[in-house]
């Protein structure tokens, strides 16, 4: 059973004496899966179960369970049938957003449900990014009492569309409905799911059509919505947050331009990103969390713009304006740099990275200790290349809070090396991992 938000499987073997010929080869020498190096230990579990048998093809369960990982466009309804429908009659879409983004879709029959695991199982919704991980679902239908972005049913379009006000409205990619389909059924379209011949789960060619093409994204569709690439991020620790903080923390979910705190607001600040859909992976993973004991509030800001007017000097003694556009830290500068990135929601767990091989553990507690952050309780690190000049590895912290005050301070903190002509900069981002 695949567990693709921890980067793990449970593996039920006919007998112990499988598991632990298994368990000792894993040990005694290293084995790697798709160029990561893998670990066998024994589970707490001594069977692998789904609940009626969901993950049984012939159970009967027109229920698909959708993961959506590395989500750099936001995921909704409408995008979600847009993909699924041509394949299958879609009935009733469910979003959550508890473990990451997944989403549950119930067809018209079993057979449909099939046809589109099969067909969509590993494709990317958008080239490089929002990659479906599909198994079968536990219910066998779903309840939609609204439709809007993140629930709807197909079969009730007199159900009341939920209102948002004059707040923030989720941006749909592919507009606010599917588009209008045109003769052949799709509509103006160009290729955005995988063709079997390079899908990186490759299929025989009677397991999915030929040509498998989706609406583009339309500009015009975003019209007459109150969109910004301007996040407003309230809820600042007063002392500990300046902007180079708030940088290394959003920076994560896409580039950051510039970043203002308010002098009219006390403990708020604007910050402009690449574009709307950073600020909307912005929101999804950072609205809401702990940092220095103060809870952020993050949503879309009415300005269109950050401008440096009125910069004054924070409580430490840092300058309340910043301009990031030319910085290399970045990481959402090219297509390619930004296929790299994996979204993840703030762990417990962090990956570092760009570090010289002759920092130690001791170094980086030490470093924790020099900046007051709380140190990690579990260490790993990742085996490098004989060739390679940095290592990487994995942090485990006690909380998420102080993961996310870590990278916060520490993230991109310059590590200077005797004789070194260059420093190294530490890179932080959160683990695919829950703990180590």
């Amino acid at each position: 059973m695949m567990m693709p938000f921890k980067r793990q499987a449970l593996v039920e073997f006919e007998d112990v004496e499988s598991s632990d010929r298994c368990v000792a080869c894993g040990s005694s020498e290293a084995v790697y899966i798709a160029g990561q190096q893998a670990y066998f230990n024994y589970s707490t579990s001594k069977r692998i179960t789904r609940p009626t048998n969901a993950d049984d093809p012939n159970s009967g369960n027109k229920v698909l369970l959708l993961s959506i990982q590395n989500p750099l466009y936001p995921i909704t309804t409408d995008v979600l049938y847009t993909v699924c429908n041509p394949i299958g009659n879609v009935l009733r879409i469910v979003i959550f957003k508890r473990n990451g983004i997944q989403a549950m879709v119930e067809f018209e029959s079993v057979q449909n449900a099939q046809k589109a695991k099969a067909a969509l199982n590993g494709a990317d919704i958008y080239a490089g990014c929002c990659t479906l991980k599909i198994e079968y679902a536990r219910p066998s239908r779903l309840n939609v009492i609204r439709n809007d972005n993140d629930s709807w049913d197909y079969t009730k379009p007199f159900l009341v569309r939920r209102e948002r006000g004059k707040g923030r409205q989720r941006q749909a990619i592919l507009g606010e409905h599917p588009s209008s389909y045109s003769d052949n059924g799709y509509g103006s379209h160009c290729p955005l799911l995988p063709l079997p011949s390079n899908n990186r789960f490759k299929r025989s060619s009677h397991d999915v059509p030929d040509v498998v093409a989706y609406p583009l994204p339309q500009t015009s569709s975003y019209i007459g919505h109150s969109s910004s690439s301007v996040a407003m991020v309230s809820g600042l620790h007063p002392s500990k947050m300046n902007c180079t903080r708030i940088f290394n923390l959003f920076c994560l979910y896409g580039n950051v331009e510039k970043v203002k705190f308010m002098k009219s607001v006390p403990g708020t600040a604007l910050v402009e990103m690449g574009d709307e859909y950073a600020v909307d992976r912005a929101i999804t993973h950072l609205n809401s969390i702990k940092v220095f004991g103060k809870r952020l509030n993050v949503c879309v800001s009415k300005q269109h713009a950050v401008i440096p007017s009125q910069v004054f000097e924070l409580e430490d003694g840092s300058s309340s304006y910043k301009d990031f556009a030319m910085t290399r830290n970045n990481r959402f500068t090219s297509a390619g740099q930004a296929s790299k990135n994996i979204i993840q929601p703030p762990s417990c767990v962090l990956h570092f990275y760009n570090v010289p091989p002759c920092i130690s553990e001791d170094d980086l507690l030490m470093l924790c200790k020099e900046h007051d952050v709380p140190g990690f309780i579990k260490f790993k690190v990742f085996d490098a290349k004989p060739s390679s000049k940095t290592i990487s590895g994995l942090l485990e912290f006690d909380s998420k809070t102080h993961a996310v005050e870590v990278l916060t301070v520490l993230n991109h903190y310059q590590i200077r090396i005797p004789n070194g002509s260059n420093p190294y900069t530490l890179k932080l981002c959160f683990s695919t991992s829950s703990h180590l």
